[in-house]
């Protein structure tokens, strides 16, 4: 049997590659697919605990597509753009049918993420909350 070591450098390295792939396509597919990402964030599994950055990425995504939000530098726009299709692929270093660990990888993909772009999601999470009042 073949093991595979999900390191924080191994992640940090896939994040960076899927992150230099991206196309216009991969944006759209978000959005697209919002839903479905933010229903693997739902349940009460390891995954839980970031739906609330989850919902700020998406709804980020999408205010960056509709033109709403510019603000942001491309690396960290991508980073979360190829987390969030990290996440929502069966196929990624532990497969997701594995009980428990299969959503490890996943959610060291997000803590990794949301590392490198931290203080963007707080600058968006504020500029949302300055239009919304």
């Amino acid at each position: 049997m073949l093991k595979r070591k999900v390191t924080k450098r191994a992640i940090q390295e896939r994040l960076k590659a899927d992150a230099k792939k991206l196309s216009e396509g991969d944006f759209k597919r978000v959005i697209a697919k919002a839903d479905e990402i933010k229903q693997k964030f739902e349940s009460k599994g390891p995954l839980g605990r970031f739906l609330n950055d989850v919902r700020l990425m998406i709804a980020l995504v999408r205010d960056y597509l509709n033109g709403t939000y510019r603000q942001i530098p491309w690396y960290a726009l991508s980073a979360i753009v190829a987390a969030l299709l990290y996440v929502l692929s069966p196929i990624d270093l532990i497969p997701d049918v594995i009980p428990i660990l299969g959503y490890t990888d996943d959610a060291l993909m997000l803590s990794v993420c949301l590392l490198l772009v931290e203080q963007q999601l707080a600058e968006y999470e504020a500029w949302t909350t300055e239009r919304s009042t």
